[in-house]
């Protein structure tokens, strides 16, 4: 479920806004978006996927909320974590391409 926007660090894109299914998010002008239905968020990763400087943290629980703070989630290095777990951020490009192996020749 999602649990943080960090807002000194979002830059107001709005792309978790335009790629949440389920319109968890509300724009605000001039500021970073607010999470308004955090009960409605199925646990996508779509809006941390899109974050383009990791300033959400989805909580891979999709039942409980824990509460969690800005704070938390940078004590815990995890603004960016399923970017980086998935090939998204620079660091693990390398990771991209490890289920090749799975594709039909061509």
């Amino acid at each position: 479920m999602i649990e943080v926007i960090d807002t000194e660090t979002c830059t107001d894109c709005n792309l978790c806004v335009k790629v949440c299914p389920t319109n968890v998010f509300d724009a605000i002008a001039d500021g970073p978006p607010v999470i308004a239905r955090q009960g409605d968020c199925q646990t996508c990763f779509m809006c941390e996927v899109y974050c383009p400087v990791d300033s959400l943290y989805v909580d891979p629980d999709p039942a409980n909320s824990y509460g969690l703070t800005v704070e938390n989630v940078k004590q815990a290095n995890l603004f960016g974590s399923y970017r980086r777990s998935i090939g998204w951020a620079k660091e693990t490009r390398h990771l991209r391409r490890v289920d090749d192996h799975f594709r039909l020749p061509q």
